[in-house]
């Protein structure tokens, strides 16, 4: 049960869940993702037809099967978040596996994409477009990576006794998760799908 002063705070523009600080993370992360994609479509203007080619050589079906696991992770993480506020912390542990598992699922896919795309030689120094495919996607990774081993760290202290995991911490990690998301979103269509 929330005391006065938590309840104050948790309704409060400063404390959004998770706190201001994973969301000022948050706003940071979107504009520079935001930055670099309005780059790449200005710099496909310059060779519209090497943008086009490359684009052809992506696999939307991979592309797609990420898309859905993430947003399918990012669910079940929501749920989570739910579960364990109202006191159901072993549904909440299970749907955090869930989750981690989805997102695992996710590193699989881009990974065998990656090893597809060096394979056939498509370097970070290919193109332009080939350029901004690795530094995206890759720097999205290394989210996704960072992402999961917070879910995995707060699966395990969920497991531990009472209190050791703290809501606003659980809300945190799941923001950052979100986040995740959310940038992916914003980078599948630029690359998979517009040029």
């Amino acid at each position: 049960m929330q005391n006065e002063s938590t309840a104050n705070t948790e309704n409060h523009f400063f404390y959004p869940p998770g706190g201001i600080l994973i969301w000022l993370i948050i706003v940071v992360e979107v504009i520079t993702f935001g930055l670099a994609l309005t780059a790449m479509v200005a710099s496909s203007a310059a060779d519209p037809g090497i943008f086009h080619q490359a684009r052809l050589q992506l696999n939307v079906n991979m592309g797609t099967a990420n898309t859905l696991l993430l947003l399918f992770s990012g669910y079940l993480l929501a749920v989570a978040v739910h579960s364990v506020r109202n006191g159901n912390t072993n549904k909440g542990r299970r749907l955090i596996t869930g989750s981690i598992v989805a997102g695992l699922l996710f590193v699989l896919i881009k990974s065998l994409e990656y090893n597809a795309k060096i394979n056939d030689g498509h370097t970070l120094y290919e193109n332009t477009f080939y350029t901004y495919y690795w530094l995206l996607t890759g720097f999205h990774l290394i989210h996704v990576v960072t992402g999961l081993v917070i879910l995995a760290v707060q699966r395990q202290l969920l497991g531990k006794a009472e209190g050791k995991l703290k809501m606003v911490d659980l809300e945190a990690g799941a923001a950052f998760w979100h986040m995740c998301d959310l940038i992916w979103l914003m980078i599948f269509p630029v690359i998979y799908l517009m040029f």
